[in-house]
């Protein structure tokens, strides 16, 4: 530690001073949150839901709220699926024990409007080969209180009895087993991605000391998010999901900033600096890079909010929760840790052995300058034009399939086929008539007479895609009928049919929910509000790349580019999730068609992770082209400086979302794969290949503003190198250059 002692007065701003005064304090008060965070955060889990894509101020939403209050019996989301074997539903034995079996779960709390083929003889609850039957009731209470009565009453009707066989399915065991099933993918995605982690970070840096930082500050930001998360479950529902974007993005993006900060401190170092100083010029220049980097990314997070779902809601939750403390501990933790190593963050260098083959010297300087970097992009820029054609033609090639995109809704089949409520609803699905689990129900309010109910009825049974209605059930001023549509519940004829109900006219005010009714109602509001979304990130974007560039030509670059970099991901997406090319291999089962919210939800977390990459280059692009006015110099001097970086970066983050996409849920394993092929495009394609191609066929229009954007840049304008635009000093254009790279 002497070296902490007898370094120079840190010489930099206040917020250098602030994280460097007082090392040890601050990472033992670090130290202290973090465990009172593991308290706080310990169960979240649990608290959480796994629904959340329905619209809360849909009609389906009104209807289904008005109809739980009025008529608690009409929603079942329980079903007892009972086998009775070769002997048949309708053998004596076989009835007598599914019917007290229904008796028995009539009398469980929390379980109401028990209904069964036995009791009703109808035709849509006994399968077609008369051997299977079906239970439905309703389980009582929101999510987290029927997950409960779910784990109570399910192990005491689950298996034989008697004559029969019992299986438990319905919505609400899909849900807890899904959620259940999430828990269990996300330990042991933590489980292969952190070794693994470790293992390219060691790889990247060399130095087993450096390796861990980024590994520590990613686990501190997923332990606070968690307690984050956890504090909002008390306010709002949170999705059980939005717990694989806090492990990726706390990953993925403390490392990255940790990358960053690290990189440029060992820079400073080999250039002689001490340790303060390496530290202040580090925060002063990366620091800034990183802190602008977090806005960007935790805005295409926060665009999510303007969505009424709170399954996308989550998302924007836990991300910017991670994506803040991701930076606050690479800006405070991290400087105080290099504080006191400082030249011992490249102790236990575990490349030495390769080293010893050829002169230390010579593995520094060719790793260190980047110069195969340099190369690469001068020979891109010496072909502009065709990297540009190129790229641009192969990535929009790549995204063609998602033209064929179909929007459906998250069910059963998220599942694997093994899981129990995934085995009832198949059955369901292929050996009865219709859907049971996917009725339409048309709430009906106010006074009508018999004659009116029956006309209404004989009208809405003969709409196309109907199978069966039943009712009214009538309660005063309130009725329902229960509509049966012809295939899966959210197919496309079901879908029909929920818009020729709302438009059939009836002499009361009708409104319709159903499973159906809710992907409807949601297509609608994500549809509505998106272009307010993709508003909010464009004109922030544009903003915050204006501020850190000053150039109007540059943030249209980015955004453009950036939306580029995820066509991959969408076609893929289609070719793959929808299509069931590779389902085999993957192991999941296509729906032939896309849940809704999936793409929003993936664009926010690919374009916001495309600009961390992009703040990351355009910084050290920047910083040079205000040092020496050469623009083909700085893209470069950029590239050599940031591209094995931004390279690094996106490959540890790609293996974390690899890991999250071994997931047994399709929605999460399309999440993580999406998202990693993405990352990968954006890195090694858009950032290696169109961003220098692009910037050398605009030359140096590249960084060019009007007057009234100059003089509003000058005044607040950021730069990497920290020092306001106003007063730097005149680019050194005459100078004799520095080599590339070096």
């Amino acid at each position: 530690m002497a070296e902490v002692k007898n370094s120079p007065p840190v010489r930099g701003g206040g917020w250098t001073r602030f994280t460097t005064a007082r090392p040890r304090l601050t990472l033992l008060l670090a130290l202290v949150i973090t465990a009172l965070a593991v308290l706080a955060g310990s169960g979240v889990a649990d608290r959480m839901g796994s629904g959340g894509w329905e619209d809360p101020d849909a009609e389906s939403t009104y209807a289904t709220e008005v109809l739980e209050r009025e008529f608690p019996a009409s929603q079942s989301n329980l079903i007892l699926l009972i086998d009775g074997g070769k002997a048949g539903v309708d053998a004596p034995a076989v009835a007598a024990e599914a019917t007290r079996l229904a008796e028995r779960l009539d009398a469980e709390p929390g379980v109401s409007g028990v209904g069964s083929y036995w009791g009703t003889k109808a035709p849509a609850l006994r399968s077609a080969d008369g051997r299977q039957g079906v239970v439905a009731a309703r389980i009582e209470g929101d999510e987290k209180a029927a997950g409960e009565t779910l784990e109570r009453i399910a192990p005491e009707f689950r298996g034989t009895h008697g004559p029969v066989e019992v299986s438990v399915g319905g919505p609400v065991a899909v849900r807890h087993e899904m959620q259940t099933t999430i828990q269990e993918d996300l330990l042991r995605a933590e489980l292969i991605a952190l070794p693994v982690t470790l293992v390219l970070l060691v790889m990247v840096f060399g130095s087993a000391v450096a390796a861990l930082l980024p590994l520590g500050i990613g686990i501190v930001a997923i332990i606070g998010t968690n307690a984050v998360l956890r504090g909002i479950t008390e306010f709002t529902d949170v999705s059980v999901f939005a717990m694989n974007l806090t492990t990726a993005l706390g990953l993925g993006l403390a490392i990255d900033y940790a990358l960053f900060v690290v990189r440029r401190f060992r820079e400073e170092l080999a250039g002689g600096a001490d340790t303060r100083t390496a530290v202040a010029t580090t925060l002063r220049t990366a620091g800034r890079t990183v802190l602008f980097s977090a806005l960007t990314v935790a805005v295409s997070l926060a665009a999510m909010m303007v969505f009424p779902q709170y399954f996308l809601r989550s998302f924007a939750y836990a991300g910017i929760a991670v994506v803040l403390l991701a930076a606050a501990a690479a800006l405070i933790l991290l400087p105080a840790a290099l504080v006191l190593l400082g030249d011992r963050v490249n102790a236990l260098d575990l490349r030495r052995l390769f080293r010893r083959r050829r002169g230390a010297g010579e593995a520094d300087a060719g790793r260190e300058s980047g110069a195969g970097w340099a190369r690469a992009a001068a020979l891109v820029m010496r072909r502009a034009p065709v990297f540009a054609v190129a790229t641009v033609v192969g990535l929009v090639l790549l995204g063609l399939p998602f033209l064929n995109v179909s929007f459906g809704t998250a069910d059963d089949r998220q599942l694997p086929t093994t899981s129990e409520s995934r085995v009832v609803q198949d059955t369901l699905r292929d050996d009865f008539p219709g859907s049971p689990g996917g009725v339409l129900t048309v709430l009906a309010e106010g006074r009508a007479t018999p004659a009116q109910y029956a006309d209404y009825r004989t009208r809405i049974d003969a709409l196309p895609g109907t199978v069966r209605v039943d009712g009214p059930v009538v309660q005063g001023q309130h009725a329902y009928f229960t509509v049966l549509p012809e295939g899966e519940g959210v197919g496309p004829r079901a879908q029909s049919l929920v818009g020729e109900l709302r438009a059939e006219p009836a002499p009361f005010d009708t409104s319709v929910s159903g499973i159906g009714a809710v992907l409807t109602d949601s297509k609608h509001a994500i549809g509505e509000r998106l272009p307010w979304a993709l508003g909010i990130i464009a004109v922030v974007t544009l903003l915050l790349v204006f501020l850190l560039t000053g150039s109007v030509l540059i943030p249209l670059q980015a955004v453009l580019l950036n939306a580029l970099s995820l066509t991959a991901m969408f076609g893929a997406m289609v070719w793959v999730f929808q299509e069931g090319h590779l389902s085999g291999l993957l192991g999941f089962t296509p729906t032939g068609d896309i849940e809704t919210t999936l793409p929003v939800l993936m664009f926010c977390v690919a374009f916001g992770l495309s600009m961390d990459y992009d703040v990351f280059l355009l910084s050290r692009i920047k910083e040079e082209y205000d040092a020496t006015g050469d623009h083909e110099h700085s893209v470069r001097f950029g590239l050599s400086r940031t591209g094995g970086l931004i390279t690094a970066a996106a490959v540890i983050l790609a293996v974390v979302m690899v890991a999250i996409g071994t997931s047994r849920v399709t929605n999460t394993k399309m999440l993580g794969l999406g998202v990693a092929l993405a990352v990968l495009m954006d890195a090694m394609v858009v950032r290696s290949l169109l961003v220098p191609s692009v910037m050398k066929l605009t030359g140096r229009l590249t960084w060019w503003a009007p007057g009234p954007l100059r003089r509003f840049h000058d005044r607040f304008g950021i730069s990497e190198g920290g020092e306001p635009i106003s007063g730097a000093a005149e680019p050194e254009r005459d100078r004799e250059k520095e080599p590339v790279g070096s």
